[in-house]
């Protein structure tokens, strides 16, 4: 099927209270422009410049989601025009996205990631560490504003571990939403086990190879 077709059916099969977030790293501007036509306006990258060169050719109402790893030297390259980080997974992080927030006079809107895979490799924060940030530290932050949670279930065939992982951050997000009710994002599931991240509680997914095919990471 084409990118217009898988879109389109993704939004039939979606809840109305999902945004679908389409990930378009890797994929050529052509890719970007076709998903666009079907009326697809959420992007994510998770390359800082791969992000900022597709922001300066393609339409300017394109909400542009940083989903990778962020490096603190890399913020001021987005910061102008980045729609929502979902990866913020240190203090230090959020007071760099604040700081380049600042020289543009914006809010940036961010999640918080919480570490809840079986897997060395990837990043986040533990509970505490979240309860600290929106308790305390976040007020001397006024450039940047935490709309939700973030995570990443572990690489594995293992539904039933993936949908556990799930409902870990959905009830840590249920938690935090009683203190702090501007939390109203949770962003989880991506094309292997976005359905089981819906059904545990997601309001947003991350889905690349569903809507673009398989990704070229060697292209000629």
């Amino acid at each position: 099927m084409s990118i217009q077709e898988n879109i389109q059916n993704l939004h039939e099969q979606l809840p109305e209270n999902v945004t679908l977030i389409a990930v378009s790293k890797t994929k050529p501007v052509e890719a970007l422009k076709e998903a666009y036509q079907a009326g697809q306006r959420h992007f994510g990258e998770n390359k800082i410049q791969e992000m900022s060169d597709k922001y300066a050719v393609l339409p300017k109402d394109i909400l542009w989601h940083m989903i990778g790893h962020v490096q603190t030297n890399k913020v001021k390259y987005m910061a102008e025009f980045v729609h929502l980080i979902h990866g913020v997974d240190s203090l230090r992080l959020l007071q760099e996205i604040n700081k380049q927030a600042a020289r543009y006079n914006r809010v940036i809107h961010c999640l918080l990631q919480k570490d809840i895979a079986d897997e060395e490799t990837k990043f986040g924060l533990n509970a505490d560490e979240i309860t600290a940030i929106l308790t305390h530290q976040i007020q001397a932050l006024p450039n940047v504003k935490v709309v939700g949670l973030m995570g990443m279930a572990t690489f594995t065939d293992d539904q039933a571990q993936i949908r556990q992982e799930f409902a870990t951050l959905k009830a840590t997000f249920n938690q935090m939403q009683i203190i702090h009710p501007d939390l109203q994002i949770l962003s989880m599931g991506m094309s292997g086990d976005y359905q089981i991240a819906i059904e545990e509680g997601s309001t947003m997914v991350r889905i690349g190879s569903a809507i673009f095919g398989e990704r070229n990471y060697n292209p000629a």
